[in-house]
Protein backbone atom coordinates (compact mmCIF):
# COMPACT_ATOMS: atom_id res chain seq x y z
CA UNK A 1 0.00 0.00 0.00
CA UNK A 2 3.25 2.43 0.99
CA UNK A 3 4.70 1.78 -2.44
CA UNK A 4 1.17 2.82 -4.29
CA UNK A 5 0.70 5.49 -2.55
CA UNK A 6 4.49 6.89 -3.23
CA UNK A 7 4.09 6.14 -6.65
CA UNK A 8 0.14 8.12 -6.67
CA UNK A 9 2.55 11.13 -4.80
CA UNK A 10 4.93 11.34 -7.90
CA UNK A 11 2.46 11.57 -10.24
CA UNK A 12 0.69 13.77 -9.31
CA UNK A 13 4.03 16.24 -8.27
CA UNK A 14 5.45 16.81 -11.29
CA UNK A 15 8.72 18.01 -8.86
CA UNK A 16 9.28 14.04 -8.66
CA UNK A 17 8.74 13.22 -12.48
CA UNK A 18 12.09 11.70 -13.95
CA UNK A 19 14.39 14.56 -15.31
CA UNK A 20 14.23 13.16 -18.36
CA UNK A 21 10.20 13.57 -18.31
CA UNK A 22 10.70 17.66 -17.15
CA UNK A 23 13.08 18.30 -19.54
CA UNK A 24 11.91 17.24 -22.85
CA UNK A 25 10.36 20.41 -24.09
CA UNK A 26 13.66 22.39 -22.81
CA UNK A 27 15.90 20.23 -25.26
CA UNK A 28 14.46 22.14 -28.04
CA UNK A 29 14.87 25.20 -26.99
CA UNK A 30 18.74 23.92 -25.95
CA UNK A 31 18.71 23.08 -29.80
CA UNK A 32 17.53 26.58 -30.81
CA UNK A 33 20.53 28.15 -28.69
CA UNK A 34 23.29 25.59 -29.66
CA UNK A 35 22.32 26.43 -33.61
CA UNK A 36 22.46 30.30 -32.45
CA UNK A 37 25.84 29.67 -30.92
CA UNK A 38 26.82 27.18 -33.26
CA UNK A 39 27.87 24.49 -30.68
CA UNK A 40 25.97 21.94 -28.67
CA UNK A 41 28.94 23.18 -25.91
CA UNK A 42 28.44 26.31 -25.63
CA UNK A 43 27.79 26.63 -21.63
CA UNK A 44 31.66 26.25 -21.52
CA UNK A 45 32.55 29.78 -21.62
CA UNK A 46 29.99 30.50 -19.13
CA UNK A 47 32.53 29.95 -15.89
CA UNK A 48 35.96 30.16 -17.24
CA UNK A 49 37.97 29.09 -14.57
CA UNK A 50 35.55 26.02 -13.81
CA UNK A 51 35.53 22.74 -15.80
CA UNK A 52 33.13 22.80 -18.24
CA UNK A 53 31.50 25.91 -16.95
CA UNK A 54 30.21 23.95 -13.92
CA UNK A 55 27.87 21.89 -16.32
CA UNK A 56 28.65 18.84 -15.02
CA UNK A 57 32.10 16.27 -13.92
CA UNK A 58 32.93 19.59 -12.11
CA UNK A 59 35.94 19.08 -9.46
CA UNK A 60 34.31 20.92 -6.04
CA UNK A 61 37.60 21.31 -4.40
CA UNK A 62 39.08 23.36 -7.70
CA UNK A 63 35.73 25.20 -6.86
CA UNK A 64 36.45 25.85 -3.21
CA UNK A 65 39.98 27.20 -4.55
CA UNK A 66 38.69 30.04 -6.45
CA UNK A 67 36.07 31.21 -2.98
CA UNK A 68 37.78 33.34 -0.69
CA UNK A 69 38.27 31.26 2.53
CA UNK A 70 36.57 33.34 4.56
CA UNK A 71 33.01 32.27 3.00
CA UNK A 72 33.67 28.91 2.94
CA UNK A 73 33.70 25.66 6.09
CA UNK A 74 37.05 24.14 6.29
CA UNK A 75 37.65 21.96 3.29
CA UNK A 76 39.81 18.79 2.81
CA UNK A 77 40.73 16.97 -0.26
CA UNK A 78 41.55 13.16 0.05
CA UNK A 79 42.23 10.69 -2.80
CA UNK A 80 41.45 7.17 -2.94
CA UNK A 81 42.20 4.79 -1.59
CA UNK A 82 43.49 7.21 1.52
CA UNK A 83 43.89 5.41 4.88
CA UNK A 84 41.91 6.16 7.87
CA UNK A 85 45.35 6.92 9.62
CA UNK A 86 46.27 9.42 7.45
CA UNK A 87 42.87 10.66 7.04
CA UNK A 88 42.33 11.41 10.94
CA UNK A 89 46.22 12.90 11.30
CA UNK A 90 44.85 15.34 8.63
CA UNK A 91 41.76 15.96 10.18
CA UNK A 92 43.46 16.22 14.03
CA UNK A 93 45.90 19.30 12.32
CA UNK A 94 42.93 20.95 10.84
CA UNK A 95 40.26 22.82 12.48
CA UNK A 96 37.95 20.41 11.61
CA UNK A 97 35.67 18.14 14.18
CA UNK A 98 33.33 15.17 14.56
CA UNK A 99 30.57 15.49 13.18
CA UNK A 100 31.68 16.61 9.59
CA UNK A 101 30.31 15.93 5.84
CA UNK A 102 32.04 13.93 3.62
CA UNK A 103 31.16 13.58 0.06
CA UNK A 104 32.73 12.95 -3.71
CA UNK A 105 34.59 15.79 -4.80
CA UNK A 106 32.78 15.33 -8.47
CA UNK A 107 29.11 14.55 -7.55
CA UNK A 108 25.48 15.06 -8.06
CA UNK A 109 22.46 14.81 -6.60
CA UNK A 110 23.64 14.61 -3.28
CA UNK A 111 24.63 11.19 -3.42
CA UNK A 112 27.06 9.51 -0.96
CA UNK A 113 26.87 12.74 1.05
CA UNK A 114 26.79 11.40 4.35
CA UNK A 115 27.17 13.30 7.63
CA UNK A 116 29.85 11.41 10.00
CA UNK A 117 30.00 11.25 13.57
CA UNK A 118 32.46 9.02 14.91
CA UNK A 119 35.49 7.14 13.50
CA UNK A 120 33.25 3.92 12.62
CA UNK A 121 31.69 5.86 10.42
CA UNK A 122 33.71 7.33 8.71
CA UNK A 123 35.68 3.66 8.27
CA UNK A 124 31.92 2.55 7.01
CA UNK A 125 31.69 5.34 4.73
CA UNK A 126 35.48 4.72 3.28
CA UNK A 127 35.05 0.92 2.67
CA UNK A 128 32.42 1.86 -0.57
CA UNK A 129 34.37 5.55 -1.01
CA UNK A 130 35.90 4.06 -4.66
CA UNK A 131 36.35 7.85 -6.16
CA UNK A 132 38.24 11.46 -4.82
CA UNK A 133 36.38 12.65 -1.63
CA UNK A 134 35.94 16.27 0.04
CA UNK A 135 35.74 16.36 4.03
CA UNK A 136 33.91 19.68 5.65
CA UNK A 137 33.75 20.93 8.46
CA UNK A 138 30.07 20.76 9.43
CA UNK A 139 28.46 24.18 9.46
CA UNK A 140 27.18 25.26 12.90
CA UNK A 141 24.35 27.50 11.09
CA UNK A 142 20.61 26.25 11.34
CA UNK A 143 19.48 27.25 8.16
CA UNK A 144 19.93 26.58 4.02
CA UNK A 145 19.03 28.65 0.99
CA UNK A 146 19.77 28.18 -2.46
CA UNK A 147 20.36 31.78 -4.48
CA UNK A 148 20.67 31.95 -8.33
CA UNK A 149 23.19 35.00 -9.19
CA UNK A 150 24.61 36.06 -12.38
CA UNK A 151 26.54 38.51 -13.97
CA UNK A 152 27.45 39.90 -17.67
CA UNK A 153 30.77 39.50 -17.53
CA UNK A 154 31.09 43.50 -19.28
CA UNK A 155 29.04 44.83 -16.13
CA UNK A 156 30.33 45.03 -12.20
CA UNK A 157 26.63 44.56 -10.89
CA UNK A 158 25.15 41.48 -11.32
CA UNK A 159 21.37 39.96 -9.99
CA UNK A 160 19.78 37.68 -8.18
CA UNK A 161 17.03 35.89 -10.09
CA UNK A 162 15.25 33.50 -7.30
CA UNK A 163 16.14 31.89 -3.81
CA UNK A 164 14.91 28.98 -2.06
CA UNK A 165 13.98 28.00 1.42
CA UNK A 166 15.23 24.77 2.62
CA UNK A 167 13.25 22.45 4.84
CA UNK A 168 15.09 19.93 6.00
CA UNK A 169 14.03 16.20 6.43
CA UNK A 170 13.18 16.61 9.73
CA UNK A 171 10.27 15.07 12.45
CA UNK A 172 8.72 16.39 15.10
CA UNK A 173 7.66 13.66 18.09
CA UNK A 174 3.92 13.25 19.80
CA UNK A 175 5.07 10.95 22.56
CA UNK A 176 2.84 8.51 20.91
CA UNK A 177 4.33 7.56 17.29
CA UNK A 178 7.50 6.16 16.52
CA UNK A 179 9.89 8.01 13.97
CA UNK A 180 8.94 5.86 11.30
CA UNK A 181 5.70 6.10 11.41
CA UNK A 182 5.66 10.01 11.86
CA UNK A 183 7.89 9.67 8.33
CA UNK A 184 5.22 7.53 6.91
CA UNK A 185 2.70 9.60 7.58
CA UNK A 186 4.24 12.76 5.78
CA UNK A 187 4.20 11.42 1.87
CA UNK A 188 7.52 13.65 1.00
CA UNK A 189 9.15 11.71 3.82
CA UNK A 190 8.12 8.44 2.88
CA UNK A 191 9.60 8.22 0.07
CA UNK A 192 13.08 8.19 1.90
CA UNK A 193 12.03 5.49 3.84
CA UNK A 194 13.61 2.60 2.45
CA UNK A 195 17.07 4.91 2.70
CA UNK A 196 15.99 5.75 5.83
CA UNK A 197 16.12 2.23 6.91
CA UNK A 198 19.46 1.54 5.69
CA UNK A 199 21.03 4.08 7.90
CA UNK A 200 19.31 4.11 10.71
CA UNK A 201 17.60 0.85 11.31
CA UNK A 202 16.14 0.41 14.75
CA UNK A 203 16.75 3.96 15.31
CA UNK A 204 13.57 4.45 13.70
CA UNK A 205 11.60 2.39 16.24
CA UNK A 206 12.52 5.46 18.68
CA UNK A 207 9.19 7.40 20.16
CA UNK A 208 10.44 10.98 20.55
CA UNK A 209 8.92 13.23 23.07
CA UNK A 210 6.09 15.58 22.74
CA UNK A 211 7.70 18.30 20.66
CA UNK A 212 11.40 16.90 20.31
CA UNK A 213 12.24 17.26 16.64
CA UNK A 214 15.15 15.21 14.91
CA UNK A 215 16.96 15.99 11.61
CA UNK A 216 17.24 12.92 9.57
CA UNK A 217 18.68 14.35 6.68
CA UNK A 218 21.25 17.57 7.65
CA UNK A 219 21.42 18.87 4.65
CA UNK A 220 18.78 21.13 1.64
CA UNK A 221 18.64 17.84 -1.32
CA UNK A 222 15.35 17.42 -2.54
CA UNK A 223 16.35 14.45 -3.54
CA UNK A 224 16.91 13.44 -0.52
CA UNK A 225 13.53 14.70 1.07
CA UNK A 226 13.68 18.13 1.56
CA UNK A 227 10.98 20.39 0.67
CA UNK A 228 12.06 23.64 -1.42
CA UNK A 229 10.16 26.77 -0.95
CA UNK A 230 10.23 30.03 -3.45
CA UNK A 231 11.35 32.82 -1.28
CA UNK A 232 12.30 34.90 -4.27
CA UNK A 233 10.24 38.17 -2.29
CA UNK A 234 13.15 38.11 0.14
CA UNK A 235 15.74 39.24 -2.58
CA UNK A 236 16.32 43.03 -2.20
CA UNK A 237 18.64 45.85 -3.34
CA UNK A 238 21.04 45.27 -0.02
CA UNK A 239 20.90 41.43 -0.63
CA UNK A 240 21.98 42.07 -4.26
CA UNK A 241 24.62 44.45 -3.23
CA UNK A 242 26.01 41.98 -0.61
CA UNK A 243 26.04 38.59 -2.70
CA UNK A 244 27.57 41.01 -5.64
CA UNK A 245 30.21 41.53 -3.42
CA UNK A 246 31.02 38.57 -2.98
CA UNK A 247 30.58 36.99 -6.37
CA UNK A 248 32.97 39.06 -7.95
CA UNK A 249 35.99 38.15 -5.52
CA UNK A 250 34.84 34.42 -7.32
CA UNK A 251 37.61 34.75 -10.22
CA UNK A 252 35.35 34.43 -13.59
CA UNK A 253 32.08 33.07 -11.67
CA UNK A 254 29.29 34.55 -14.28
CA UNK A 255 26.60 32.38 -13.17
CA UNK A 256 25.16 30.02 -10.97
CA UNK A 257 23.70 28.60 -7.84
CA UNK A 258 25.17 29.35 -4.33
CA UNK A 259 24.11 26.78 -1.62
CA UNK A 260 24.31 29.07 1.76
CA UNK A 261 23.70 27.92 5.55
CA UNK A 262 22.99 30.54 7.71
CA UNK A 263 21.96 32.44 10.99
CA UNK A 264 19.50 34.52 9.87
CA UNK A 265 18.05 37.10 7.19
CA UNK A 266 19.29 39.69 8.35
CA UNK A 267 22.64 38.52 9.08
CA UNK A 268 22.96 37.08 5.43
CA UNK A 269 21.90 40.43 3.84
CA UNK A 270 24.94 41.96 6.03
CA UNK A 271 26.74 39.15 4.53
CA UNK A 272 27.45 37.89 8.03
CA UNK A 273 27.18 34.51 10.08
CA UNK A 274 27.27 32.45 6.75
CA UNK A 275 29.08 29.55 4.79
CA UNK A 276 28.62 29.14 0.84
CA UNK A 277 28.68 24.72 0.87
CA UNK A 278 28.58 24.56 -2.77
CA UNK A 279 28.80 26.80 -5.84
CA UNK A 280 27.05 25.33 -9.01
CA UNK A 281 27.83 26.37 -12.09
CA UNK A 282 26.11 26.39 -16.03
CA UNK A 283 24.35 23.25 -14.98
CA UNK A 284 22.63 24.63 -11.98
CA UNK A 285 18.84 24.99 -11.89
CA UNK A 286 17.26 27.50 -10.32
CA UNK A 287 15.88 25.25 -7.94
CA UNK A 288 12.69 27.82 -6.42
CA UNK A 289 10.68 26.35 -9.54
CA UNK A 290 10.33 23.19 -7.58
CA UNK A 291 8.02 25.24 -4.36
CA UNK A 292 5.12 22.58 -4.96
CA UNK A 293 2.87 25.79 -5.42
CA UNK A 294 4.42 25.96 -8.76
CA UNK A 295 3.26 24.31 -12.03
CA UNK A 296 5.26 22.82 -14.63
CA UNK A 297 4.70 25.61 -16.70
CA UNK A 298 6.31 27.77 -14.53
CA UNK A 299 9.22 25.58 -14.02
CA UNK A 300 9.66 25.73 -18.07
CA UNK A 301 9.48 29.44 -18.08
CA UNK A 302 11.91 29.36 -15.01
CA UNK A 303 14.62 26.95 -17.22
CA UNK A 304 14.07 28.71 -20.70
CA UNK A 305 14.92 32.25 -19.00
CA UNK A 306 18.08 31.00 -16.68
CA UNK A 307 18.93 28.97 -20.41
CA UNK A 308 18.89 32.21 -22.55
CA UNK A 309 21.18 34.39 -19.86
CA UNK A 310 23.56 31.45 -20.17
CA UNK A 311 23.63 31.25 -23.64
CA UNK A 312 24.34 35.47 -23.67
CA UNK A 313 27.11 34.90 -21.28
CA UNK A 314 28.68 32.24 -22.87
CA UNK A 315 28.22 34.24 -26.12
CA UNK A 316 29.54 37.29 -24.66
CA UNK A 317 32.83 35.27 -23.62
CA UNK A 318 33.22 33.34 -26.27
CA UNK A 319 34.07 37.05 -28.24
CA UNK A 320 37.08 37.98 -25.53
CA UNK A 321 38.34 34.35 -26.94
CA UNK A 322 37.01 31.13 -24.02
CA UNK A 323 36.53 27.76 -25.86
CA UNK A 324 33.24 26.31 -26.14
CA UNK A 325 32.98 22.54 -26.14
CA UNK A 326 33.33 20.37 -29.36
CA UNK A 327 31.13 17.67 -30.25
CA UNK A 328 33.54 14.78 -28.54
CA UNK A 329 34.39 16.61 -25.52
CA UNK A 330 30.20 17.02 -25.37
CA UNK A 331 29.95 13.34 -26.26
CA UNK A 332 32.53 12.18 -23.42
CA UNK A 333 31.12 14.63 -20.79
CA UNK A 334 27.70 12.80 -21.09
CA UNK A 335 29.18 9.64 -20.85
CA UNK A 336 31.29 10.05 -17.86
CA UNK A 337 28.39 11.75 -16.06
CA UNK A 338 26.27 9.25 -16.61
CA UNK A 339 28.78 6.52 -15.34
CA UNK A 340 29.51 8.42 -12.25
CA UNK A 341 25.50 9.10 -11.81
CA UNK A 342 25.30 5.14 -12.22
CA UNK A 343 28.15 4.05 -10.09
CA UNK A 344 27.27 6.59 -7.27
CA UNK A 345 23.80 5.18 -7.17
CA UNK A 346 24.91 1.91 -7.07
CA UNK A 347 26.37 2.13 -3.56
CA UNK A 348 23.98 1.13 -0.92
Amino acid sequence: MRKIKNTLHKILHWEYWNINVVYFPIYFYWIFLSIKAKSLGFFNASNPRIKNGGFAMESKKEIYDLIPKKYIPETLFFKENETVKNILNTIHNSNIQFPFIIKPDIGLQGLRVAKIETVEELKVYLKKATYNFIIQEFAQFPLEIGIFYYRMPNETKGKITGIVYKDFLIVEGNGIHSIEELITQNPRFALQLDALRLKFGNQLKEILQKDEKRNLVPFGNHVRGCKFTDVSDWITDELTETFNTICTQIPDFYFGRLDIMYHSRKDLEKGKNFYIIELNGAGSEPTHMYDPKHSIFFAWKEIIKHYNILYKISAFNHQKGYSYLNMNRCRQMVLDNKTLTNHLKSII
